[in-house]
């Protein structure tokens, strides 16, 4: 059986600033995913240079961080079985014109580099990602009302 646990995704400036918070929620609350973070935050070079720091030597990095600094972004945990695979799922291709219709990127983007969300590409990226961008206590544990209408039973 698959195990739950946590990702961290994002909402890019792109993103935040063409009003598509409310669908890509509904997107991972529609597919049974737990909401235990959220916060529209301006997070600054540094931040964003640690966040990306894997992609430093790429010739794209300070046009990368210029444009994730352009404006507020909206940093968020959502829990779940098997959510880091299944957001990236729901994300599609980091590049829109492969992802397929349906998916995030496939129904609201076009270029790469405008791609609307991030979304963590492991459990282990997952959790540095999530404690890059939230403080502990800034997460919720709960149950969701509708656990066992989304979940069977071990």
């Amino acid at each position: 059986m698959s195990s739950t646990e946590q990702t961290f995704i994002a909402i890019k400036p792109d993103g935040v600033q063409r009003g598509l918070i409310g669908p890509i929620l509904s997107r991972f609350e529609n597919r049974g995913f737990k909401l235990v973070a959220i916060k529209l935050t301006t997070p600054g070079k540094e931040h964003l240079e640690k966040h990306y720091e894997d992609l430093a030597g790429k010739p794209f990095f300070a046009g990368l961080i210029e444009y994730m600094n352009s404006g507020p972004i909206c940093a968020m945990v959502w829990e779940g079985r098997d959510a880091v695979k299944t957001g990236r799922t729901l994300l599609g291709a980091t590049n829109p014109l492969a992802s397929a219709p349906g998916t995030i990127r496939g129904d609201f983007a076009i270029d790469v580099g405008r791609n609307v969300c991030h979304g963590s590409d492991s459990v282990e990226n997952a959790k540095k990602e999530i404690a890059l961008w939230f403080k502990e206590g800034e997460s919720v544990s709960y149950q969701a009302s509708q656990f066992n209408w989304i979940y069977e039973k071990a």
